[in-house]
């Protein structure tokens, strides 16, 4: 099994900067895709972004140009860095990995952590 450990959320004003964490740990094999997905109150949960061992990424639409993701494949950690953020940013964002390099992870999933853009 694999457990996925969420770090760095947070409260900030609009225009701040959040970075988000999140190990892998536990599994015999190795991890896959590894990813962020949000959900914010009344909404549907939404794939943010996603990026597999090759590098290949994938971000939505609505965080392009302000959201990055990078992991550190030996550490089995990957990384959200959020700029610019906006008040519609708030959101539990969930860290999710898969066994397989697609980029919509879906088998295992952290606990989420809270990101709150208010003034």
């Amino acid at each position: 099994q694999v457990q996925l450990v969420e770090s760095g959320g947070g409260l900030v004003p609009p225009g701040g900067s959040l970075r988000l964490s999140c190990a892998a740990s536990g599994s015999g094999s190795a991890i896959g895709a590894m990813g962020w997905y949000r959900q914010a109150p009344g909404k549907q949960r939404e794939l943010v972004a996603a990026i597999n061992r090759f590098g290949a990424t994938k971000l939505a639409d609505s965080v392009k140009g302000r959201f990055t993701i990078s992991r550190d494949n030996a550490k089995n950690t990957v990384y959200l860095q959020l700029n610019s953020l906006k008040p519609e940013d708030t959101a539990v964002y969930y860290c999710v990995a898969d066994r397989w390099d697609s980029l919509t992870p879906d088998d295992y999933w952290g606990q989420g952590t809270q990101v709150s853009v208010s003034s």
